[in-house]
């Protein structure tokens, strides 16, 4: 039994959203052009359009049409940032060290709903800027939502530039705090253990649905943090 036509219509302007096909902004064809392509009532499509705003994937404004939501990043001073991109703009040579991979199932309520009735890729890697090491990676990604990362030699591709390039996100969240180095971390990032590390806890999600979640621990003194405010007044 196929699908009501409103939730058909929903799905492939969704398909088009997640797939990056329609980038932040693009215009939604107007209700009557899509009226006319699907041969059906303004109330069908008002219904698929309504439920795609409820998601947060299109923003409807009032006699200009619908567009392509920004993602949502709960954050005041970050955005998704590719670290091999922020390393190379500083003139540095970026290097990412995969030191452990493995496909496994989800355990307990996070990582099951991450998983999403799926499997997880772990991933643990190292992130060095000019020969040093920059930060500690260990990564969960969803692999009901991005099958093709199981087949991706990561030794090669460090998973944050694979994700923000294969896997468009809709909404992120980010929490941040300053961590002690435990023993392992402190080896691997070449730091006296208990030393001021900045930990980076990242959710991603597309549509309805989790990414990956991803905790990033920097050296104190290897990572800036900086927000930029729009104001009219100045100090």
């Amino acid at each position: 039994m196929s699908a009501p036509l409103h939730q058909r219509i929903r799905g492939q302007i969704e398909d088009q959203i997640l797939s990056g096909a329609w980038p932040p902004g693009h215009r939604i064809p107007y209700e009557h052009e899509l009226m006319a392509a699907h041969g059906c009532s303004r109330m069908t499509v008002n219904k698929a359009m309504t439920a795609l705003a409820e998601a947060g994937l299109i923003e409807r404004r009032r006699r200009a049409g619908s567009f392509v939501a920004r993602p949502k990043v709960h954050s005041a001073v970050l955005d998704i940032p590719d670290l091999r991109s922020e390393v190379t703009r500083r003139g540095q040579t970026y290097a990412f060290r995969l030191i452990s991979s493995r496909r496994r199932a989800a355990k307990g309520p996070a990582e099951i709903e991450l998983a999403g009735g799926g499997a997880l890729l772990d991933l643990r890697g190292l992130h060095l800027a000019a020969g040093r090491p920059l930060a500690v990676e260990a990564r969960l990604i969803s692999l009901a939502v991005a099958p093709e990362a199981a087949g991706i030699d990561f030794s090669g591709e460090p998973p944050g530039a694979w994700l923000l390039e294969h896997v468009p996100w809709t909404e992120a969240e980010h929490r941040i705090s300053a961590v002690g180095a435990d023993a392992a971390t402190a080896k691997l990032l070449e730091i006296p253990r208990g030393a001021a590390c900045l930990a980076v806890d990242r959710r991603t999600w597309r549509g309805p649905t989790h990414v990956t979640q991803v905790r990033q621990l920097f050296r104190g003194e290897a990572y800036d943090l900086v927000a930029r405010f729009g104001s009219s007044r100045g100090g």
